[in-house]
Parts: C-alpha cells; sequence; structure tokens
C-alpha cells in the first residue's frame, strides 16, 4: 500500500487501514472496506503519525500490514446517510432493550451502532456476569434483518462510548482525547495524597478518575525535591521534623521538638539547612 492511516467510527472504535491513490487529510470522511461490506469512518491520522499509534495499540510490535483498505472519499450523500442511520440508532437501542427484558437477561444495551451499508448491526453492552444470548442474537437478527454482534464492554468503555462531563467540568478525557484505556490503581492516589474516599477519587464510570494515571509522573517527581514526611532536619532552629509538604507552594511545614509549627519555602529550608550544622540528624543527604 502507498500509504497507512487511522480512521475513526463511531464512539472511540478506530481501525488501520491501506490506501493507494488517494489525496487524504485528516478530517475527511472516507469509505473503507469492513466486514463483508463498506463503512464510512473519519480520517483521523495518517503516515508515521498513524503507524506509530498502531504500533503503540498493538503493544510496541512492529507496524502490522492492514487487511483492509480505504476504497474511496466519502461522497456528501453518504455523509447524509450516515446521519440517518446515527439518528435511528435511537429506536433500535430501544427496541434491543425490550428484547433483553423478554428474555430477562442480566445485561445493558448501552449503545448501537449501524454499519454504513447496512449489513451489521454493533449493539454494544454491560453485564456482571456471562450472559447465553444466543436466542437474543436470532431474535435481533429477525427484528432488524440483518447480521447482529454483541460487544459487550467495561464501565470504562461504556464511559468513554456515551461520553459525558467529569467532576473537573470538561468532557470526560476518556471520550475525548485518551488514547487507551489502561487499568488505574489505588497507589496512584496514595502517592498523589489524595482523599481516598471513593466518592472524591472516581469518575462518571464509578471506577477510579483515568487522570490519576496521567498526572502520576507529574506528582512522584515534584516530590522527589522535598524531603519526606517524618524525617528529622537539623535546621539553624535546631531539631525540627517534617509534618508536610506542599509541592504547589513549594513549601514545607515543620514542627520542633516543643511541638511549634512553622511553614518554610523549599529554597529557605535548604538554606536553612546548610547553616545549622549541616547534615539531617538521621545522616540522609539534604533535601
Amino acid at each position: 500500500m502507498a500509504g497507512f492511516a487511522e480512521v475513526h467510527f463511531k464512539g472511540t472504535r478506530k481501525a488501520y487501514f491501506g490506501f493507494a491513490d488517494l489525496d487524504l487529510h485528516p478530517g475527511q470522511h472516507v469509505i473503507v472496506e469492513a466486514d463483508r461490506g463498506e463503512d464510512l469512518g473519519e480520517v483521523s491520522a495518517m503516515g508515521l503519525i498513524a503507524e506509530r499509534k498502531c504500533s503503540a495499540s498493538a503493544g510496541g510490535c512492529a507496524v502490522p500490514s492492514p487487511e483492509k483498505r480505504i476504497l474511496r472519499l466519502a461522497r456528501d450523500e453518504d455523509v447524509s446517510r450516515v446521519r440517518s442511520l446515527r439518528a435511528d440508532e435511537d429506536r433500535v437501542r430501544g427496541e434491543a432493550r425490550t428484547l433483553v427484558e423478554r428474555h430477562g437477561l442480566k445485561m445493558k444495551v448501552t449503545e448501537a451502532e449501524w454499519q454504513f451499508d447496512r449489513n451489521k448491526l454493533i449493539l454494544y453492552f454491560t453485564a456482571e456476569r456471562r450472559v447465553d444470548f444466543r436466542q437474543l442474537v436470532r431474535d435481533l437478527a429477525r427484528t432488524f434483518r440483518t447480521r447482529i454482534e454483541l460487544k459487550q464492554i467495561g464501565v470504562r468503555d461504556e464511559a468513554a462510548l456515551l461520553g459525558g462531563v467529569g467532576r473537573c467540568g470538561r468532557e470526560l478525557c476518556c471520550s475525548t482525547w485518551l488514547p487507551e484505556l489502561k487499568p488505574v490503581s489505588l497507589q496512584l492516589a496514595k502517592d498523589q495524597r489524595l482523599s481516598l474516599n471513593p466518592a472524591q477519587i472516581s469518575g462518571c464510570c464509578g471506577r477510579l478518575m483515568c487522570c490519576l494515571m496521567y498526572e502520576h509522573r507529574t506528582y512522584v517527581e515534584a516530590r522527589r525535591r522535598f524531603p519526606r514526611e517524618g524525617r528529622m532536619l537539623r535546621t539553624k532552629r535546631g531539631d525540627e521534623k517534617v509534618v508536610g509538604v506542599d509541592i504547589w507552594h513549594d513549601s514545607v511545614t515543620l514542627r520542633s521538638r516543643e511541638g511549634t509549627r512553622r511553614t518554610v519555602s523549599l529554597n529557605e529550608l535548604r538554606s536553612e539547612v546548610a547553616l545549622g550544622a549541616g547534615r539531617p540528624t538521621d545522616g540522609q543527604p539534604e533535601p
């Protein structure tokens, strides 16, 4: 193939395609080869950028040769058709949920997505346990007269698919720019000295906020400049214990042996340690 491109579809779904003899640019709508038919998506990256993103999503391995290709640029009538399909997906989602209730299945239909040529209908759902939906698939295929794909997703993927507004007042990272959803550990919140109250560190999905992951390195690197909490330092006022650090204001809170507290800047503390006898009482290097 002469070119390599990343193409986005509805929600967070994306795939990689080869193309030849096409003048493509990010933001253009294109018709691509799909499972037993054609689909319409939007070019989101090309060339080396697309190759790097593909390699990253494949776990760092070499960029695979795309099995499918971009067929042509989408016409205005193609884009209008997709808009009509998207409008119809509300009806599809409602009917699918009715069938799920009729079968008594413990699953929640989150979203529906028509393929451009209507040869396939993808239904995204969440479920806490394994679900036997074989009869449901038959009824869905009979109702919508197309091939049905039921795709189970997690609650994080559900939030990314549906979108929303986070506690910060901005659109959810997972549905806007975050390229990949990774597990988030409670240790990240501990390292950042955050409240461990689930209501304060959880996102709309009910799981720990994704921003704990990509902000973690910043917090860890910032704290390396400070003495650890609980450490005894010998300053110009004598032995004092570090009881708190504030990375935002570059300050350290100290407590003397008499119980007196004071807050000084990190630069002031370094000067005091240098003037006060030079070394911390525990024999560790200066902050």
